[in-house]
């Protein structure tokens, strides 16, 4: 979820053909917006992928297939196992998985790509929905200088 900024209802609804191994990207089928998309697929997470497709007796169909049902996996039971997980990990903030999609499109702008690269990944219509997922963290504030140290000819 986070290296790609999947919803989870995305994730759970990928298919092996979905996974693009020669250009490294995740072909999202009718998202929320209902419409198709395609998003980065990280090289350690095809790594993952690649790993877990072996193991998983190669998958040609639903790419996470619930083990009782053969069928989609629940959202829900994604969601409390990624609760589970942060508590684990000892987290004390309140997390869901939706914070992987903040915390990937938060990341891409600090590294400096373009708000409309980011909008197109998380498949946004509407550049204000993507500004919601834009939280500047105060270590990129503190890099910041002011435009007064920058213009040394000038007075104040």
């Amino acid at each position: 979820m986070y290296s790609s900024g999947l919803r989870v209802s995305e994730v759970v609804h990928l298919h092996y053909d979905d996974i693009s191994r020669t250009n490294k990207t995740i072909h999202v089928q009718e998202s929320k917006s209902r419409r198709d998309r395609y998003t980065i697929l990280s090289e350690r997470n095809l790594d993952l992928l690649t790993e877990y497709w072996f193991k998983c007796g190669k998958p040609r169909d639903i790419l996470f297939p619930s083990s009782w049902t053969g069928t989609y996996l629940d959202k829900n039971s994604i969601n409390q196992y990624f609760k589970k997980s942060a508590v684990k990990a000892g987290i004390t903030k309140h997390v869901t998985s939706h914070c992987c999609r903040h915390s990937f499109a938060s990341h891409l702008f600090e590294d400096g790509v373009d708000i409309k690269y980011i909008q197109a990944l998380l498949g946004h219509v509407d550049p204000r929905s993507t500004e919601v997922y834009i939280h500047i963290s105060n270590k990129s504030l503190l890099g910041i200088r002011s435009p007064y140290d920058l213009n040394k000819g000038g007075e104040a």
